[in-house]
């Protein structure tokens, strides 16, 4: 899947969001290197800390699935699904990120209403606490 359609897919699972309480709603659609594609939505609850970001949820499917090596991540998020600007990750979702990716070579995908911005995890997420750190 290219990246334009890898962004496409996560504006299309926004729409799936649980998310009585913000409105807000995210999707996600996270590539691994064997072209298989996982996708998730924020899902809120009544108890704050109990809700999961969409990222997460893409992630936890995959891995649950077996898969712990991937490409790209597009997220796109806004008030009732409305696309306009971009969706940063949250900190919780960007150490998620850096349990199984390469900083330097996985690419997150921001989707705004034309189109996306494309970072490495290392610009997002610089000077990480990885595996690394706790040999």
């Amino acid at each position: 899947m290219d990246k334009n359609g890898l962004a496409k897919l996560a504006a299309e699972s926004a729409k799936a969001a649980y998310s009585p309480y913000s409105e807000f709603k995210v999707g996600a659609a996270l590539l691994c290197t064997d072209g298989t594609v996982y996708t998730g939505c924020n899902i809120e609850n009544s108890a704050y800390s109990a809700t999961v970001c969409a990222e997460r949820v893409a992630f936890f499917k995959a891995v649950s699935e077996g898969k712990t090596e991937f490409e790209a991540i597009a997220v796109a998020g806004g008030k009732d699904a409305v696309i306009d600007g971009i969706c940063p990750p949250c900190g919780v979702c960007r150490q998620v990120m850096a349990e199984f990716c390469d900083s330097k070579r996985f690419k997150v995908l921001l989707v705004k209403k034309d189109g996306f911005e494309e970072y490495s995890l290392e610009e997002i997420l610089p000077l990480s606490f990885g595996k690394d750190c706790v040999k």
